[in-house]
């Protein structure tokens, strides 16, 4: 077997849709192999899943190695931070948990490993991608944001100290109490409290719900659609570049015909 041969092996493999569901159902039986070892197990039990674990960093070690094989350019396999992201897990997966000094590294690489779920579905590193490239637009908002949240906490700590002092004592209290109203946990009875005193302060509470949590709510949810999109349309098109690209299996075919192609004219002129 050469290795144009067995390059398209490796292809074949990870391109496989059932090796790839094979991959996912590894990271879930993973996972929940990190949350089972939460619980008191009988010593057999902890054997058990003390050789899963070893099977399961041995497998994602054979997964990223077929992977970087089925690479047409090795040059370029780290050149996506998904592939570094992989390779880093797997690689820091094969410390030994038993070690009582790295045992806790060990467990945490362990339940960062349910992330590779990320790499593996495109949909999902889509919907990351977009949200990271949304942080720049997000932040604006955010600025506007703590500056209707700093205006309505200096009111509230202004008006509403003497009413309650544990929730409106200053500044930072104020926020905290804004992010309290803002999240609808048990607002009305901080309203109430102070209409006591304030009849209208119901007015405060209501713009404030209105500036946060629906205007820029939905502001921050436009944006990540938004920028979704543009990421959904890039992905589709580079799937499209990459299923019209020949592979190297049609490239040696073409060679191979061109250079028959090639003899038989230097034969009929012979």
């Amino acid at each position: 077997m050469n290795v144009t041969q067995l390059h398209d092996k490796f292809e074949k493999i990870r391109a496989n849709k059932l090796f790839e569901s094979f991959v996912i159902a590894v990271i879930v039986i993973s996972a929940l192999l990190v949350g089972a070892k939460t619980y008191d197990m009988p010593p057999s039990f902890a054997s058990v899943t003390l050789i899963l674990d070893w099977f399961i960093s041995l497998f994602f070690l054979t997964e990223i190695s077929i992977r970087f094989l089925a690479e047409p350019n090795k040059r370029y396999f780290f050149k996506s931070f998904w592939n570094w992201f992989d390779t880093l897990i797997v690689l820091i997966s094969l410390i030994p948990a038993d070690d009582a000094e790295l045992a806790v590294v060990a467990r945490l690489v362990r339940v960062f490993r349910v992330l590779r779920m990320i790499s593996i579905i495109p949909e999902l590193r889509v919907l990351l991608v977009s949200l990271v490239k949304a942080l720049p637009q997000l932040g604006y908002v955010m600025l506007l944001m703590f500056i209707i949240f700093y205006i309505y906490a200096a009111i509230g700590s202004t008006l509403f100290e003497q009413i309650n002092p544990v929730l409106w004592g200053d500044i930072t209290i104020s926020l905290l109490t804004l992010f309290r109203i803002m999240t609808f946990e048990d607002w009305t009875d901080v309203m109430y409290e102070t209409q006591e005193v304030y009849s209208l302060s119901w007015i405060f509470y209501l713009t404030f719900i209105f500036f946060t949590a629906f205007a820029f709510l939905n502001m921050v949810i436009g944006i990540v659609v938004n920028v979704m999109e543009q990421e959904s349309a890039k992905a589709r098109k580079l799937e499209e570049e990459a299923s019209n690209e020949p592979t190297m299996h049609d490239l040696m075919d073409e060679l191979v015909r061109l250079r028959e192609k090639v003899e038989q004219q230097s034969n009929g002129q012979r």
